[in-house]
């Protein structure tokens, strides 16, 4: 049966770990990070150790075919309940009509699990996609988006008993990015370095283990424009201007760019509260919506509206349009001086 209700990892996982499990996955979507938490799952879960050998099965889309997979799939187990069959790059699989033929009589014994990463199942394959759905779960992982990674290294680190401040979580999530593979892996490599008896991520530890300078960031970058530092914004220009390594300047336009863009936002909410303000936005917690107060008192919303065109211009510029040899840094500069000014 199809499902009524929509499926999320956490509820799909909760299944998986009552021990229920479907007769068909295909997991796709952009973000391979959760594609892979619950493939993995599955492959050490789903059947004892010593049952592994026989009736687990691991194959990769560019080296069988549809019909291939569908005769895996319609093996018995041998001296087990089950038999798990993984199918890695699913998406190489060009012609589905012998997958579609087996979705729609599914073996009850047979798990099969089919990972489509870097993108999403062709939605022509109408037949194909339904079929799916009745003979199981099709599950798409979505990239998280850049204001959710907060939330998201905050709720990992606590899962293992670590807490961590607002600036060091915005210091971590600027400096990886949405790479949740990554992401994960940085925040491991953190956890590995803390003492027992001082399970806290500060500033400091996120500069040690990360190499993001704690005072000369993209966290603090923002700080100085929305609360119209001057110097302290000049100040970080100039660092990174002259230490390429530590960073790209570039990387500061998206963030200044998503900054006003939600401020732009703000001024249509329709409670100027911090908590309607975080409402708006969408926002897990009031505390994000924080600066947005702030830059509502410092910048009108013509300005902003100025800003935002003028960092498209600068963004041109920086890919050499109109512009045959101005440098990065005196880009930036020309920003940072028409915001604040």
């Amino acid at each position: 049966m199809a499902e009524s209700k929509i499926v999320t990892y956490e509820s799909l996982m909760g299944e998986l770990t009552d021990g229920k499990y479907r007769p068909v996955y295909y997991l796709h979507g952009e973000e391979s990070y959760y594609i892979d938490k619950i493939s993995d799952y599955i492959a050490e879960h789903a059947l004892a150790p010593e049952e592994r050998d026989f009736n687990q099965t691991v194959l990769f889309g560019s080296d069988v075919t549809a019909s291939q997979v569908a005769d895996a799939a319609r093996r018995y187990p041998m001296m087990a309940r089950r038999q798990v069959v993984i199918v890695k790059e699913a998406q190489n699989i060009k012609n589905t009509e012998a997958l579609e033929k087996y979705m729609k009589k599914p073996l009850e014994s047979t798990v099969l699990v089919m990972c489509h990463k870097n993108g999403k199942i062709d939605g022509r394959k109408r037949e194909y996609v339904k079929a799916i759905q009745q003979a199981g779960i099709l599950w798409e992982s979505a990239k998280l988006r850049e204001r959710d990674l907060p939330a998201f290294i905050e709720k990992y680190l606590a899962k293992k008993n670590v807490s961590i401040d607002p600036k060091s979580t915005q210091l971590i999530a600027d400096a990886i990015g949405a790479d949740l593979s990554r992401l994960t892996s940085e925040l491991d490599k953190v956890m590995l370095s803390l003492p027992e008896q001082d399970r806290r991520v500060t500033p400091q530890v996120v500069e040690d283990q990360i190499g993001v300078s704690k005072d000369f960031n993209g966290f603090e970058f923002r700080d100085a424009i929305v609360n119209r530092n001057i110097f302290k914004a000049n100040q970080i220009m100039n660092y990174f201007d002259k230490n390429p390594k530590a960073g790209s300047i570039y990387s500061f336009l998206p963030l200044v760019y998503n900054y006003f863009q939600n401020l732009m936002l703000a001024y249509y909410a329709p409670k100027k509260t911090q908590e309607g303000v975080a409402e708006w936005l969408e926002f897990r917690t009031p505390w994000q919506a924080k600066d947005y107060m702030t830059g509502m008192r410092n910048f009108s919303g013509m300005k902003v509206m100025q800003i935002i065109g003028k960092i498209r211009e600068i963004d041109a510029k920086s890919k050499g349009l109109d512009n045959p040899n101005t440098p990065p840094g005196e880009l930036m500069k020309e920003l940072v001086f028409f915001i604040l000014h």
